[in-house]
This record gives C-alpha cells, structure tokens and sequence, in this order.
C-alpha cells in the first residue's frame, strides 16, 4: 500500500514505524492473548506500557525531576479552564500572550471563569501573522499563558518570553518534542496529542510540582492537578491505547537521534516550502512574517480561490491530502510536524514549483 502525505493539521500524521508496530501487537499485545485495548490499567502489563512512555517524555524532552508528567483526557482545550482554575484565586491576576485562534480560546476560557486577565500583548491587528516584540507583564501575575506555535496562523515563537521570574505556561499542542526547551521560567507544558506525539485521546502535561499547592478544595476531584499527579495518572482509566501510540512515537524519535536531530530534520524540511514560496514572484503568499515562520504549519494563499481549488484537487491525485487552509486564514496550509517524512515535504515543493510553471 502507497501512503499518502498526510499534511492535515489534526489528527495528523503518524511514524510508519509506529503504526507497524501496533499493527504487530493489536490482536495480542506481548503474548499475553489480548490486545492492549483489552487489558486492565490496574495490571503490570499496561503499567509498563504507562511508566515507559513517563520516562521516554523525561528522557527525550530533559524534564527535570520537580516536574510531574500528567496524561490527562479533555483535550488541550480542557487545560484553557484547569489551569486558570486551579491557578488563579480571588483577585489575582493571570498574563496572556495572544498571537492566534488558540490563545485567544485560552484567555476566553478563563474570563468564563471570572478571572482577571490581562494581554500582554497581541497581534490581533495584523490577523496574526507576526509575535508581538513589546510584552508588558504584570509583575504580580500567577502565571503567564502563550502558545508556542499556532496551527491555523503558521506563527511559532523562535524564543521564549522572560517572565521575571512569573511561571510560563505554554500551550505546546502541535510542536511538543519538536525542539528543546529551557525549564528554567516554565510552569506547566500541555499538548493534546494528535498533532505531534502520537493518535487524538490524550493531553500530555508537564507541570512544576510546586504549583499544585495553589489548588483549592472547592475545585472537582478530577479537574485538580494533584489527583493525578499522586496517582500516577491512573486515578480513573486513563486513554491506555494513546499513551502506547506515544510511546510508540517516542521510540521512534529516539532512534533517529533524539529532539535535536529531529529539530534539523524540521527546518530542512520546511526549508522546502518556504523557498517555493518566496520564489514564486508572489505566485503563492505566505502568511507569517519570515522571522516567526513555523516549522510546523505553514499556511499560504494564491491570486484567487479557483485556483486554489483546482491546487487542492491536483495534489489529492498525486496522494497528497489535507492541504485546504483554515476559513479565517483562507487558502492552503502544510502541516509537516515530525512525522512527515522529508520527501512528502519535497513532493509538495516540487508540485507548487510545477503548478506555478502551468498556471503563472
């Protein structure tokens, strides 16, 4: 069977060796006559599945040991309510850095909450296609909130914010393990996984384990951090088959030289793209500005939607799919996180360049 590139931004694109690997185990997983989807979380079988991909992420990511590694359910969505709940009290005050669609949910989610917020500052005025240089934080703030990287406007932070010493909270959802990261300012770290680490059903968070003393006793069971953190996120069951894929995904990164490696392989990969871009004479526009252009979500557009279309249609035949753009930017988007393989990348450079040739 020929794969097809696979550039949707989510549930993406998964390592062949992953998904061969399951396909090995899924009827009877380690000789045991079940498959994994079958066996109980509470039994050794499924427990070394949960604790080996614990450490791979703390391993491959160089999580330091005052961090919990959390898979909770909900999606990253859910963490735009858990954490100003369990963060922000009373008359504190959260930061918000706003540079897309995600982080603007975020900071919607916690004025739902009646808390306190306030913009550090935001991009909004240019339909977000550049990281805002000016940040005003609020010096008492509990923490400050930013995506690393936003999907659908193809913006990527190339480095982190200082804080002054407020907790940074990132929403990693689609270039978690994609490069490494610096923990000295960093609260919590979440992602949902179906966009770099593994199938949709679980949100990986990393989370400083000092911040858990901020949670009230009025917060639900379930939506507080230490419930999980002291059960080893087995408190209820949790998505056992994603967290195998993880861990599955993770081997995978591990073997071709861990997140550094994997950090190269991005920026050759996406180097592709974005030289058809920039040499098409303006034949395709990108979106972000060049000096935050992400490795992972690269969103383009051309002189008119006809021609898109008939751009989409011509590039199914050629089995490459899920290149439509996002309505509020419009146009195409390659999503090419660490799972696309580097000569899907050059087929769709190849394309565009040949596409131009006949339609320019």
């Amino acid at each position: 069977m020929k794969r097809a590139f696979n550039f949707s931004a989510g549930p993406a694109i998964l390592p062949v060796y992953a998904l061969e690997e399951a396909q090995k185990e899924i009827v009877n997983f380690k000789n045991s006559g079940m498959s994994l989807m079958e066996v109980s979380h509470r039994t050794p079988l499924y427990e070394d599945v949960h604790n080996e991909t614990i450490s791979l992420i703390r391993e491959l990511y160089k999580v330091p040991d005052n961090f919990d590694i959390l898979f909770l359910q909900g999606g990253a969505s859910s963490q735009f309510f858990m954490i100003p709940m369990n963060l922000v009290h009373n008359d504190e005050i959260a930061d918000y850095i706003i540079t897309g669609a995600w982080s603007e949910k975020a900071i919607k989610e916690a004025k739902i909450l009646g808390k306190k917020t306030n913009v550090v500052a935001t991009s909004k005025d240019k339909n977000f296609n550049y990281i805002p240089s000016e940040l005003k934080f609020t010096p008492s703030a509990k923490y400050v909130h930013m995506t690393s990287n936003e999907t659908i406007h193809g913006v990527q932070f190339k480095k982190l914010p200082e804080t002054n010493g407020v907790p940074l909270i990132i929403d990693a959802s689609s270039d978690i393990f994609s490069y490494h990261i610096d923990w000295k300012n960093i609260g919590a770290i979440y992602a949902g996984a179906q966009k770099n680490a593994g199938p949709a059903g679980a949100t990986i968070v990393i989370m400083r384990k000092d911040l858990y003393e901020r949670e009230k006793e009025t917060i639900p069971t379930m939506l507080r951090y230490s419930t999980h953190a002291k059960e080893n996120s087995l408190y209820n069951t949790p998505p056992v088959f994603t967290i195998y894929m993880i861990g599955l995904n993770l081997k995978w990164l591990k073997s071709l030289g861990g997140i550094d490696a994997m950090n190269a392989i991005n920026e050759k990969k996406a180097k592709y793209i974005y030289d058809a871009i920039d040499e098409s004479n303006g034949f395709y526009k990108g979106h972000a500005e060049k000096n935050c252009r992400s490795l992972m979500n690269i969103p383009f557009i051309m002189k008119s939607e006809d021609l898109e279309k008939k751009f989409i249609k011509e590039s199914e035949t050629l089995n490459m799919i899920g290149l439509k753009g996002h309505r509020s930017v419009g146009g195409l988007r390659a999503s090419v996180y660490n799972a696309m393989p580097e000569e899907g990348c050059l087929a769709l450079a190849n394309f565009m360049k040949d596409f131009m040739k006949k339609n320019g």
